[in-house]
């Protein structure tokens, strides 16, 4: 991990004691935590300031639930970008995975094309797109399938990714949704 990247972990987890000391007493202890600095999470990109943030469904689920921000209809056998209207941030040795729900297949006929979706922790506030998350779902049935607003399509889980010991990448992000291969 990067000295820059240890700092602000270390800065995320830091707990701060105050003491409010007159004439040589105590007077006053507080145990705060440092709120102020965000570590990972999601936000709403601007054209959707309305919708409510994923959450998990249960205290031990791995992934949040991630819905449709807008009416899509897929037509069979068709592919297409739905957008979720959120976006997330994260420290920058962690990834946000997108995985399938395992009921969409057979409850809507609908599958994550690219099996698992990448989003790197540089694709947050983008210029393209403001680093809004849309998920990549084909419709695997002989018929129109529409997926309505605040439906969950995908599941998103935060993990912590490892670096090769020879690693040179030094490129930064310059658009949105696949910017960074050909």
């Amino acid at each position: 991990m990067s000295g820059y990247g240890q700092t602000k972990a270390a800065m995320a987890d830091f707990l701060a004691i105050l003491l409010i000391i007159q004439n040589r007493k105590i007077v006053n202890f507080v145990l705060c935590y440092n709120h102020f600095m965000k570590i990972r999470g999601f936000e709403t990109i601007t054209l959707y300031p309305h919708l409510s943030l994923p959450t998990r469904a249960t205290a031990h689920s791995a992934g949040y639930d991630l819905a449709a921000a807008e009416t899509v209809t897929l037509l069979p056998g068709e592919i297409k970008l739905i957008p979720t209207g959120m976006k997330a941030y994260m420290q920058e040795n962690e990834v946000l995975y997108l995985y399938d729900r395992s009921s969409n297949p057979r409850k809507k006929g609908l599958v994550l094309i690219n099996s698992v979706g990448v989003i790197d922790s540089d694709y947050y506030d983008n210029p393209e797109n403001e680093g809004h998350i849309f998920a990549q779902m084909k419709n695997i049935t002989e018929n129109a399938v529409t997926v309505e607003p605040c439906e969950h399509i995908v599941q998103a889980v935060f993990m912590p990714f490892l670096i090769a010991d020879n690693d040179t990448a030094t490129g930064n992000r310059d658009g949105g949704f696949g910017s960074t291969g050909d």
